[in-house]
């Protein structure tokens, strides 16, 4: 069992993908220095600083990376900086059997998802859906305090159930401000969507679709079981691409047997002049399968975003537009 998080622990950081902490030096830097002003140590990977092109190293460096922290028993808790593309190659390499003589909290979103699900599908220790290092808390203020006081309150305090999960009062998806402060984001004003009304009760499953998309089928993809609350988000990607990453959830039966479906805030949605939504693409591949949807969730690429615990049941009230934990997440 998992302790609570607490000042002077170690937080090691992986890059299962993209070389940021390279190509976003600036917000890297902010961003570890923000999480150290919080209290933490930061134990950097070995590949921190390096780069191959479009990733910070090959298929086996980034496991052995990772499996380093995993053996490492003064870190606590292990992040991603970021996601990309590509951590789906990782999974061979992960060395779950150390992960499971040595659980600690595995924490990401984005591409990181193949590691998170993998993890969880390989050994039944839940990991958890949330804040990336570098886009996550090398973000500006005011919403990287939003998305740090949600982290702080999920990892250092003794979880209590239920947990009401609570609706930021701002967000934003503007792509300004990633390496240096030149304007003010535009805070929107922030609103869940029921997409359909109803309330189910579960085990929290999902992620980022695009990611899924690149291991669903395998031996590293949980088994989709009947009841499932399914986390849904993605980012970037216009309707046609969204309907395509929908359907394939339909045709490997996804939406016949979750009882659920929280669908994340879509950074930077390009309709494609179509008027459609990701929600109402979600609605056309349902195809009349009625339960019950929150639209517009906080817990995504946008900012800022909630931490949620894979694994771990949920109760979903789609009509009231709340999310409950509901199971202790450590």
């Amino acid at each position: 069992m998992l302790e609570p998080l607490k000042k002077g622990d170690a937080i090691g950081i992986f890059t299962p993908s993209s070389p940021a902490t390279v190509t976003a030096r600036a917000r890297y830097e902010r961003a570890k220095a923000f999480i150290i002003a919080k209290g933490f140590r930061i134990v950097e990977g070995e590949l921190t600083g390096k780069s191959d092109i479009y990733r910070s190293g090959t298929p086996k460096e980034r496991a052995e990376e990772f499996n380093e922290l995993i053996r490492n028993l003064d870190v606590k808790m292990i992040m991603s900086t970021i996601g990309g593309t590509n951590s789906n190659s990782m999974l061979p390499y992960i060395d779950y059997e150390a992960f499971k003589a040595n659980p600690k909290y595995v924490v990401g979103y984005s591409d990181a998802t193949a590691v998170l699900l993998a993890l969880y599908a390989k050994t039944g220790i839940s990991t958890y859906y949330g804040p990336a290092l570098i886009p996550s808390f090398g973000e500006f203020e005011p919403l990287v305090n939003d998305t740090y006081n949600y982290f702080e309150k999920y990892f250092t305090e003794q979880p209590y159930v239920p947990y009401k999960v609570p609706i930021p009062a701002f967000w934003s998806d503007e792509p300004v401000n990633w390496l240096e402060k030149t304007t003010e984001k535009t805070l929107f004003a922030n609103e869940w969507i029921t997409g359909q009304s109803g309330i189910a009760e579960g085990r929290l499953i999902g992620g980022n679709n695009n990611a899924m998309y690149g291991f669903i089928g395998t031996e590293y993809f949980p088994e989709i079981q009947q009841g499932d609350i399914l986390l849904i988000e993605d980012c970037m990607k216009d309707a046609s691409v969204v309907e395509k990453n929908l359907a394939m959830l339909k045709l490997h039966g996804v939406f016949e047997r979750v009882g659920g479906i929280i669908l994340g805030k879509h950074e930077r949605f390009d309709d494609l002049g179509t008027g459609k939504t990701p929600l109402s693409l979600l609605l056309e591949q349902l195809d009349g399968i009625n339960i019950p949807i929150l639209a517009e969730f906080d817990c995504c690429h946008t900012h800022p975003m909630h931490p949620l615990a894979i694994g771990k049941r949920v109760r979903l009230d789609a009509t009231a537009k709340k999310v409950y934990c509901v199971e202790k997440w450590f």
